[in-house]
């Protein structure tokens, strides 16, 4: 009989009852005992006994009985033997802690390399349909030859007989080996589950909760009282948590390296100061989103933080600008490496200008509808902050180009990446500004601003001529002669480019970016440039022998463009993307397929091809993704 823990069918093989034993863990098993179960006899109509007739079967044994033999199997291929006959034997296997197991034959001492093997070392994850109890039941019987469980996930719910606390409880006592547990989206499993889990896997390491609506501070209390090796804390949409558990978190697990709490509307800010505090020498990373916190506790994070490299707030309304101002004059954030601010409306300039101070070390920034932040708190952050390498600017709207270029150039030694996103203060000017040219930034990307131009294009060009990277996509006020100054003034050599929607670049940008950067350039996009014609085509042909990645989707480009780069033997494409090209017929096909030793993905989308014509390049780029 296979074991246990190679079977991958459902849970309805299972015959029989579907029932659970609770141990109390003593070595006095009364508390097992069931009921004596009567003799089998019958009342005749005339106050006879007669014997009823039974097949024999060892289910009429007492559950007590069940339980004194299944706890004395030899090895786990026994168990799992057993675990196979039913529902009701596997729950009552599943039922006995790994501690009331008697060994028959003593073992040996385990050697130190036996002792790791069995020191939870596998991972299952059960999804909707195949999260039920009774498949934790038969992990937590089957699994334990395997190596031990040392990592459990559950996303989503059955929705028929989906995991309780009854699975969870299986788990606590069969997989004492468990470091990680995660459970997303299981409305059903309680405080029972996890208080079976806190008492049975003292090794728990990670805890990460979300949108479980039943579990409460009672579970909380379990894992700090059981649990003090617990590093990962993660907390979301669970309503019925709060301070009192957060705060019975800080006194019991002295470890925590990470916590996240998101959605929780009972956690204020006594739980979050007592975890902060409480783990102010291990504390690394911190995510706050959508809590009713107050000044107090980013107060306590700019005191207590002395370790916290990576700290994300978004969507604290009730902090006002005094508390993001006392975070960075808390001294604390020495070691801060990564700061992300979202939708909360009390950071304004004073405040970003404090955080710069208080924070030497910081390196990434992003500031997303931080809508009090000017071109005055950008610059006096970029100003004291002089170790910044990445800034992300989104739907800040009260910056402008002038603070844009600013910054840069006050970064100019360090600045490596700039993202500017739906930024819809920055407005197009020529600008005059003497400013010190960036050597560091590699990266540029501007997207959804709809007023930045040309003249600002212009502007970075000149500013930043280390560039290798630049997405402009959907910039349609960018023209030739913005994209012209990046090109001629790149030192570096451009490796990735994207002008995807940029309709008034022409045929003059992309020649001179093939002739100036046709040695480093690997990735073209160019999709919706309708002025990109066959010329732009000739010109990539013979000159970027290192490009991998090319779109011109919708371009006006003809067999004759295909034709061409089959011909440049130097270059080898690997994804082509050619879809909303009209004029590609079937004269293409022959030369595409010359291209097949190369090409992994192939969009032909609304191409002018016949179904015949594209049957037989599917046929000779068999190895190829064709989209059609």
């Amino acid at each position: 009989m296979p074991a246990l823990s190679n079977y991958r069918g459902g849970g309805d093989i299972f015959n029989g009852t579907y029932l659970t034993l609770r141990s109390s863990g003593k070595k006095n098993y009364s508390s097992l005992k069931r009921n004596r179960i009567d003799a089998p006899f019958v009342f005749s109509a005339k106050k006879e006994f007669v014997q009823k007739k039974q097949q024999p079967s060892i289910e009429v044994l007492p559950d007590e009985c069940l339980f004194e033999i299944f706890r004395r199997l030899g090895g786990s291929d026994e168990k799992s033997s057993c675990a196979l006959v039913s529902k009701k034997w596997l729950m009552l296997l599943s039922s006995i802690r790994s501690e009331e197991f008697v060994e028959v034959v003593p073992k040996e001492k385990a050697s130190e390399e036996e002792e790791d093997e069995i020191d939870g070392c596998l991972t299952r994850c059960l999804k909707y349909e195949k999260a039920t109890d009774v498949r934790l039941a038969a992990i937590a019987v089957g699994i334990a030859p395997h190596g031990g469980l040392g990592e459990l996930k559950i996303r989503g719910n059955n929705t028929v007989r989906g995991v309780s606390d009854v699975g969870l409880a299986a788990i606590g006592r069969g997989c004492p080996s468990l470091k990680v547990l995660s459970a997303w989206d299981v409305y059903t499993i309680g405080d029972q589950g996890l208080t079976e889990i806190a008492n049975g896997c003292h090794k728990l390491e990670t805890l990460d909760l979300s949108k479980c609506p039943l579990v409460s501070d009672r579970a909380l209390f379990a894992i700090a009282e059981n649990c003090h090796d617990l590093t990962t804390l993660s907390i979301e949409s669970c309503p019925r948590i709060g301070d009192d558990g957060l705060q019975a978190i800080a006194r019991g697990c002295p470890k925590l390296h990470s916590i996240t709490i998101k959605d929780c509307p009972l956690v204020g800010d006594k739980g979050i100061c007592s975890l902060v505090s409480s783990s102010s020498f291990t504390l690394v990373k911190i995510m706050l989103e959508n809590l009713n916190i107050t000044d107090a506790s980013v107060a306590v994070i700019g005191h207590y933080g002395l370790n916290v490299t990576h700290l994300a707030l978004t969507g604290l309304k009730c902090i006002a600008e005094r508390g993001f101002g006392v975070m960075g004059m808390g001294q604390g954030l020495q070691k801060l490496v990564s700061l992300a601010i979202t939708s909360c409306p009390g950071l304004a300039d004073r405040a970003l200008e404090l955080i710069g101070k208080g924070c030497p070390n910081l390196k990434n920034l992003s500031l997303h509808k931080c809508s009090f932040i000017s071109d005055n708190g950008l610059v006096a952050f970029t100003k004291n902050s002089l170790s910044i390498n990445r800034l992300r600017l989104h739907e800040c709207n009260m910056i402008s180009q002038y603070g844009v270029l600013a910054a840069i150039s006050n970064c100019s030694l360090e600045l490596k990446e700039l993202s500017l996103v739906k930024c819809k203060g920055i407005k197009d000017f020529a600008s005059e500004l003497h400013l010190t040219p960036c050597s560091s930034l590699q990266s540029l990307t501007i997207g959804g601003c709809p007023d930045f131009g040309t003249n600002g294009l212009a502007a970075l060009g000149r500013l930043c001529p280390q560039l290798q990277h630049i997405d402009i996509s959907g910039l349609a006020g960018v023209t030739d002669a913005g994209f012209l100054s990046v090109v001629e003034n790149c030192k570096a050599g451009l490796v990735k480019v994207n002008l995807s929607g940029c309709m008034n670049i022409t045929d003059s940008s992309v020649k001179s970016l093939a002739r100036l950067h046709g040695e480093t350039l690997e990735v073209l996009k160019l999709d919706g440039c309708s002025r990109v014609t066959d010329e732009s085509l000739a010109s990539i042909a013979l000159n970027c022998e290192m490009l991998k990645w090319l779109d011109v989707s919708k371009c006006a480009i003809t067999d004759l463009a295909i034709e061409l780069l089959s011909y440049a033997k130097t270059v080898e494409l690997k994804t082509l993307f050619l879809s909303g090209c009209s004029h590609i017929t079937d004269e293409s096909v022959p030369y595409l397929a010359d291209m097949g030793e190369s090409l992994i993905s192939l969009s032909l989308q609304n191409c002018n091809l016949s179904s015949d014509m594209i049957d037989l390049l599917e046929e000779k780029l068999w190895m190829c993704d064709i989209l059609v």
